[in-house]
């Protein structure tokens, strides 16, 4: 069907990809991870930089040495929404959450271990859905959580609407991760008009943004990142074909269907 973006990379993908580039994203070690024709997704396609301080809640996630492999959302001060496809097989003590650092090349911020790692126990792969997590943390964080979309958001969800997606993944199909956070803008896309790029489009588990001439998309590495509309957590960096492809909107996990699930781990 599509493509994951870390689009996929979880922690043992990156490192089986580090012997090929370590400048490359993990997108062929995503793939093989899956078992799927994934293919990560981008960092930001057709994006502009944007201040860590302007969105303190975004965070990536690293593996042990510091490599960078996905994105994810302060939700509250020790919990971070991500892709389950990020993390899924993963132990906590081989994944990091970096947060207030906007550039990968400074020491801002804080790096933050992993205690906990809950994946949606109805997940199977990107393409199916309940693709979402939640990573306990030793520590709370400082940066001021983004509130989470629940049911009674529908509105936020209406074709057209302007989300913002945000990380540090490539920023083109098949290219390096960018080293300082990226943001675009991208309209929310029809149920109607995302089956029709993917049949096996799912309405209740996921949500499709992007223009129809391609453009601008995530992409491999940003994977479980944000995707906000009206300063609330609406999507997650999931899948998609390739990256800002023509008529191939991002595939985005829609929050809102998971919301009561994810809250239980939020107040546990």
């Amino acid at each position: 069907m599509a493509d994951t973006r870390s689009r996929v990379w979880s922690v043992a993908g990156l490192l089986a990809a580090a012997t090929l580039s370590s400048g490359l994203l993990a997108s062929a070690a995503g793939a093989a991870e899956s078992g799927t024709a994934e293919t990560a997704v981008p960092p930001i396609v057709g994006g502009e930089p944007a201040k860590i301080a302007d969105h303190p809640w975004v965070v990536y996630l690293t593996d042990t040495q510091g490599n960078q492999f996905c994105g994810g959302t302060v939700a509250k001060a020790n919990k971070i929404i991500t892709a389950a496809h990020c993390v899924n097989g993963d132990k906590p003590e081989a994944v990091q959450v970096v947060a207030g650092r906007e550039s990968k090349q400074n020491t801002d911020g804080t790096v933050a271990k992993v205690t906990g790692i809950w994946v949606h126990p109805q997940y199977q792969d990107a393409n199916s859905g309940s693709d979402v997590a939640v990573l306990t943390l030793g520590q709370d964080l400082p940066q001021q959580p983004l509130a989470v979309a629940s049911k009674d958001d529908s509105a936020l969800y209406e074709a057209g609407k302007t989300a913002g997606v945000l990380g540090w993944g490539a920023t083109a199909e098949g290219g390096e991760a960018s080293e300082t956070l990226q943001k675009a803008e991208v309209p929310l896309t029809s149920d109607a008009d995302c089956q029709k790029a993917y049949p096996q489009y799912k309405a209740e588990a996921m949500v499709c943004a992007g223009f129809p001439q391609g453009g601008v998309d995530s992409c491999q590495g940003d994977s479980g990142g944000p995707l906000v509309v009206e300063n609330k957590l609406v999507g997650i960096v999931s899948t998609g074909n390739g990256c800002a492809r023509p008529n191939a909107p991002g595939i985005y996990t829609r929050v809102a269907a998971y919301h009561d699930d994810v809250q239980k781990q939020l107040d546990s």
